[in-house]
């Protein structure tokens, strides 16, 4: 059985998201939620909750054993990004980019 959770328009990258997702990919849901308890990034916070997230759906399921559940993907992809102008020296302007990401964890039966 199969449990899934989506957080959209979350306000951190999605590449820096990705490098946290890989170090959880193919744990056990207890220590995938260890690991990113104990992670000092921002993308962890996020993963976090949307683990937690999915694990709960899982629960809400008939017959499933949710210690046995496993991190089986996690999907960041590029939400919308917000343009703002930085003022620089001299009356001119940069571009920020600030990023945004959607997130979808699958968690699946199995064996840790």
């Amino acid at each position: 059985m199969e449990s899934k959770a989506i957080a959209k328009y979350q306000r951190v990258s999605p590449r820096k998201t990705r490098l946290v997702a890989k170090n959880v990919v193919g744990m056990g849901v207890e220590e995938a939620l260890n690991v990113l308890r104990f992670t000092p990034n921002k993308p962890a916070g996020v993963l976090y909750g949307v683990v937690k997230s999915a694990l709960a759906n899982a629960s809400q399921l008939g017959g499933v054993d949710v210690d046995a559940m496993v991190v089986k993907e996690i999907v960041v992809n590029e939400g919308p990004t917000w343009k703002r102008f930085m003022p620089r020296a001299r009356g001119r302007a940069t571009k920020i980019h600030k990023r945004t990401s959607h997130v979808t964890v699958i968690l699946a039966e199995g064996q840790d």
